[in-house]
């Protein structure tokens, strides 16, 4: 008759131990592949023990239940099986195989021994020490006879770092910070909070928290953008045109209650000022940037092109005050041109260094 106390935990062990070894040789557990692989191969070791010397206790029982539980058990590793050799990425099926069979005669062998000579294995202690011996020894031995390379390719684990062209910004760039502190509940969190960023620039967070953190969409769990964990002082770049225009909340996964929405809108328009032809020359009625005040939305790039026949600068500040750094084009050579994206609402001054009456206003909405 079978002892299900034995076979009840053979069944929970083996059934563990077989769905492990289907998610790591499946290429599904890359993450976390290698202690995938050593856990499940004893897991399922020792519950193959159990279930078989359950099975087997006072011989091979013939009853309804043992005849279930062993068509339940042989469907389950036909079915996994199954899939785990014909649906892997692994390039190495037949080692695996091997492994497994490596894992299964031993266990079988115990079962058979406890079965025949009871007062050596019938206490748990020593199956589960005849296990723990038997596959340790096991996988020692197949670390001799491995295969030269890994049974995951490395091309599967291997990450490629980005190149240059890859993370430089290529497209006007709209910054929005995690603030710090923000992964206390309550406290403000992404800035700004509602961001209105047209197709085609780069958007990027950067990190000012102590803690790690994501940019993650809500709605699909991170299938249209997921910035993965970016510790303090990172940044994580989101390139617009790549997406469809329309709202698109997004979410912190360490810390929910962080939220925030990013609306990505038609591209806008340039505006283009100029710097007539005479500008340099300071007198009545001379048009020095034309026009001299412009009222533009965020995210609306200006392009100032010097029509005049001397250098002038485009740069942010009074010549009261002097720049403020928020932009300075240098030197622009006659016939060249500067151009810079506004991203935040607000009025900014500009001037020409070299020429300080020349001075021009935006109005950011």
């Amino acid at each position: 008759m079978s002892n299900w106390d034995l076979m009840m935990p053979g069944m929970g062990l083996t059934s563990i131990g077989l769905a492990g070894v289907v998610l790591s040789y499946s290429g599904i557990a890359h993450t976390f592949i290698d202690g995938m692989h050593a856990l499940t191969g004893l897991t399922m070791f020792v519950g193959l023990i159990f279930l078989a010397t359950g099975i087997l206790d006072g011989g091979v029982s013939t009853s309804n239940r043992a005849k279930a539980t062993t068509l339940v058990i042989v469907s389950i590793a036909l079915g996994f099986g199954t899939f785990a050799f014909t649906m892997n990425s692994s390039n190495y099926t037949v080692t695996i195989a091997g492994i497994l069979m490596a894992i299964a005669f031993p266990a079988i062998l115990i079962a058979y021994i406890a079965m025949k000579k009871p007062e050596i294995t019938k206490p748990f202690g020593a199956i589960v020490a005849i296990a723990g011996a038997t596959g340790i020894i096991m996988w020692i031995a197949f670390g001799f006879v491995s295969p030269d390379t890994y049974l995951i390719d490395e091309s599967a684990t291997q990450i490629e770092e980005p190149s240059d062209a890859e993370i430089t910004p290529t497209g006007p760039v709209f910054t929005i910070n995690v603030l710090e502190g923000s992964a206390e509940q309550g406290s403000p969190d992404y800035e700004p909070d509602v961001s209105k960023v047209p197709k085609g620039h780069i958007v990027e967070w950067v990190n000012q928290d102590a803690m790690a953190h994501t940019v993650t969409s809500s709605a699909d769990f991170g299938e249209t953008f997921d910035s993965s964990l970016f510790e303090s002082g990172e940044i994580f770049r989101l390139d617009t045109s790549e997406l469809e225009i329309g709202e698109y909340e997004y979410m912190c996964v360490v810390h929910p209650w962080m939220v925030s929405t990013l609306i990505v809108e038609e591209p806008k328009e340039n505006v283009v000022v100029t710097m007539p032809e005479g500008a340099g020359i300071q007198q009545i009625g001379q048009i020095y940037y034309d026009p001299e005040v412009i009222d533009i939305a965020a995210g609306t790039k200006v392009i100032w092109n010097n029509e005049d026949t001397t250098i002038h600068t485009v740069t942010s500040g009074t010549p009261d005050i002097g720049p403020d750094g928020l932009f300075d084009s240098d030197l622009v050579a006659a016939g060249d041109s500067f151009e810079y994206t506004f991203t935040e609402s607000g009025k900014v001054d500009y001037y020409c260094i070299v020429h300080p009456w020349m001075v021009g206003t935006v109005n950011v909405e």
